[in-house]
């Protein structure tokens, strides 16, 4: 298995971000993306029923949808992946484990499980950027990304909500360390003109990027990291 992917580890790489582009052309994609945990109360993970009918019959499809599908998305792909397999069907069996890597690593960004996903909530628009991209960016290089072999999943539902779970408790890190960092650096500085695929935007300085990062103690290496091992146990 692993000289297979490896042989293919072009195709995956290029697919990875299939599942984002979809989004444009299937209106039932963007949900699979998220979950937006706090909609089901102060204790989502107890509320919430982890099979999709009994899930359904409680809160209706309509709102499952509506607040996203992220680990009901990532049990769909891996069954859909087993089935390509045991069809011998190697594009499915690709197809299949990208976007089963997509969701999976997207389970593991906190600020896709809340309502509040890019600080909107709270007057800190643009901090799903800041988590997922720019800190990444700046410091991935640094980061270590070896999280040692895959280990066996028992229940691949059970499995993804806890990966929701444990995410979803880094939110409020993730917004009350951006806050605190806002209140005492200086406004004239927190923002900067940087290059990206070709054209200046304007994006979080390399002077408050940092001091994000250092409050944050290592939390989207440690994310990475993570998703790394949950998606090669997938």
């Amino acid at each position: 298995m692993a000289a297979f992917y490896r042989s293919n580890i072009d195709y995956i790489t290029q697919h990875a971000v299939s599942a984002d582009k979809r989004r444009y052309v299937d209106t039932l994609e963007a949900p699979r993306h998220f979950f937006d945990a706090d909609h089901y109360g102060k204790k989502p993970f107890t509320a919430m029923p982890q099979k999709w009918l009994d899930a359904a019959a409680k809160y209706s499809a309509d709102t499952l949808n509506k607040y996203g599908t992220l680990p009901w998305a990532i049990q769909y792909q891996y069954y859909r992946l087993i089935r390509a397999f045991k069809a011998h069907d190697t594009t499915a069996i690709l197809n299949a484990s990208a976007y089963l890597g997509h969701y999976v690593a997207d389970a593991h960004v906190p600020l896709h499980l809340t309502l509040n996903y890019n600080g909107q909530l709270t007057d800190q628009i643009g901090i799903h950027g800041l988590w997922e991209t720019r800190l990444p960016e700046l410091f991935g290089d640094r980061y270590r990304y070896y999280a040692g072999k895959a280990r066996y999943i028992e229940n691949p539902l059970t499995k993804a909500f806890k990966i929701c779970r444990a995410s979803f408790n880094s939110v409020d890190t993730v917004l009350r360390f951006e806050r605190i960092l806002n209140k005492t650096f200086p406004a004239d500085k927190k923002y900067s003109l940087v290059r990206r695929n070709n054209r200046k935007i304007t994006d979080y300085s390399i002077a408050y990027s940092p001091a994000y990062q250092k409050m944050l103690k290592g939390m989207v290496e440690r994310q990475m990291r993570a998703s790394i091992l949950s998606v090669g146990s997938f």
